[in-house]
């Protein structure tokens, strides 16, 4: 990854992640490639797991009632067929 201190956003992080599972997933690659896509990979996977927990606790503030209670109801991903 960019040792710039912006961070991409979800859908370019998460894009790169797959781009890298399946270079790994080919078999061709040296194993100190192998080793540096891992790495990065482990940094785009933080990106995704952060930019997740963002959009959570927005929902949840856009949940609050008129009274300004917060409802939190637990999010259920869709699951694969």
């Amino acid at each position: 990854m960019e040792s710039s201190s912006v961070q991409p956003s979800f859908e370019e992080a998460l894009n790169r992640l797959e781009a890298i599972v399946e270079s790994m997933e080919a078999g061709d690659v040296p194993l100190a490639d192998l080793i540096a896509r891992f790495e990065q990979g482990t940094q785009l996977l933080k990106v995704c797991e952060g930019r997740l927990q963002e959009a959570e606790l927005r929902i949840e503030q856009l949940r609050r009632q008129k009274d300004g209670s917060l409802v939190t109801e637990r999010f259920e991903p869709a699951r694969e067929a």
